[in-house]
């Protein structure tokens, strides 16, 4: 249990404060007191989500294979495989950022944005999408240092991008009095020093990226692939389902995307614990795979469990007794206020089952069944999320969608949270001479299992 607040803290530390900075960086922009601005920024948060989703899976094939080799005390191989990752996440990143580069009128007309509001999300995503492979560079090398165990010095990467865009945001926004161009502008800056600051440390102090080459990045394709495709689908899902949420909301309006746009960033910021928790406990499951302790990963699997219902519980309250404070700092009118209302004593409680869903997807994704967790969130997300929100936002308006949220976020976080207990729990019956670590191994294992 130690362990794993220790790495799922320091997590939640950094993205809490990146996160922390964003909603900030919407609350200078909200200053202006234009709903445009503000809704611009929940329209293109609904697209940039499925970029950053991609690059979260490709930032977990990369931990899960580099923990293994670490595990197993092949820390060459480990180099060589962080190196070719960071290659293959820059190739896919630029091609999904082209992609929405030029797509982004028809992408964000489909979401519901019109007018002023169309063109503003639209430019905010032009100047914003070049930088994503910077980040995604960042991403894996943080998730490299979370491979390591290094939870403190992936939490100052964070940190140090974040205090970035602390000053730098403000000064941009209100002081050159730039607006929306100068939160995009601060987004660019912060993802470049997120780069910088991973690469240092991945480097420089644990000498964990070798060079990457052309026979490297051959080698570890298919591998890497293996986990990184199941893993971008698992992750593209969450932010299909929050285009879906957002398109059903845009009916009711720009103030109410407004107030979903600081549920987003609150919900992040309130529940960065949570939303660590699946890449902190990546590491620890899949160092103690490449060991073969498949002991600790049943203690690791519980206490994490046991993380998520006391973290919940806490920021739930917090949240309810902050309600009438965020919607005032934000300028929320009455269609927002309701949408905050809805999340902060309803939503937010829903969260412990998301952190079942979390740890459940982490396992299935270190420990050789990706497509497990790719099944899980599509059903949540591509089959229950569009139905369920159009039948509560006929009844309840556009508070529907939260409801609609919490619902799924029960149902799929009992079902997931089973399968993956039921998983863990039987994974260590493979005889020790089968290499688990392949696809091959796996048919062994079902059919040592089998016998």
């Amino acid at each position: 249990m130690g362990h794993v607040v220790r790495m799922t803290m320091t997590g939640a530390l950094g993205i809490t404060f990146v996160f922390l900075v964003d909603a900030m960086g919407l609350f200078w922009v909200s200053l202006a007191g234009n709903a445009q601005q503000v809704a611009a920024i929940g329209f293109s948060f609904a697209i940039q989500f499925f970029s950053v989703s991609s690059g979260i899976g490709l930032m977990i094939a990369a931990t899960a294979l580099v923990s293994r080799a670490i595990g197993r005390r092949e820390r060459d191989a480990a180099r060589q495989i962080a190196g070719g990752a960071i290659v293959i996440a820059c190739a896919v990143q630029a091609v999904m950022a082209a992609c929405v580069m030029m797509f982004r009128y028809d992408i964000l007309e489909l979401s519901g944005a019109t007018g002023e509001t169309l063109r503003l999300a639209a430019r905010y995503l032009l100047m914003t999408m070049p930088s994503l492979t910077l980040m995604v560079i960042g991403m894996v090398a943080s998730g490299v240092l979370r491979a390591e165990g290094d939870g403190k010095r992936a939490m100052f990467v964070t940190l140090t991008s974040g205090t970035v865009s602390l000053f730098v945001d403000p000064l941009l926004i209100l002081g050159l009095g730039l607006g929306l161009d100068g939160a995009a502008i601060g987004l660019n800056i912060s993802r470049l020093v997120l780069m910088s600051a991973a690469l240092y440390f991945a480097t420089r102090v644990h000498d964990l990226i070798a060079r990457p080459d052309v026979a490297s990045v051959a080698l570890h394709l298919r591998p890497f692939a293996w986990i990184a495709v199941p893993a971008i689908l698992t992750q593209m899902a969450t932010p299909f389902g929050n285009y879906v949420l957002t398109s059903v909301l845009s009916r009711f309006g720009d103030d109410a995307v407004a107030g979903w746009a600081v549920v987003g960033r609150l919900t992040v910021v309130a529940f960065g614990g949570i939303f660590s928790l699946s890449g902190a406990i990546g590491g620890i499951f899949g160092q103690n795979f490449g060991a073969g302790r498949y002991d600790r990963l049943v203690t690791t699997y519980r206490d994490a469990m046991i993380f998520c219902s006391i973290y919940t519980l806490v920021v739930w309250a917090a949240l309810v007794l902050a309600t009438d404070a965020v919607g005032r700092a934000f300028g929320l009118t009455a269609p927002g206020l309701e949408v905050l209302w809805a999340f902060t004593h309803i939503g937010a409680g829903a969260f412990f089952f998301n952190g079942m869903y979390f740890v459940s997807n982490a396992a299935f994704n270190t420990l050789g069944k990706p497509a497990r967790a790719t099944a899980l969130t599509w059903l949540r997300d591509g089959v229950l999320t569009l139905p369920v929100a159009v039948w509560l936002a006929g009844i309840a308006g556009a508070v529907g969608v939260i409801y609609a949220q919490a619902l799924l976020a029960v149902v799929i976080g009992v079902l997931s949270a089973v399968w993956g207990w039921h998983y863990v729990r039987n994974i260590g019956i493979a005889p020790p001479e089968i290499d688990v670590t392949t696809r091959r191994g796996w048919r062994d294992v079902n059919r040592f299992r089998r016998r």
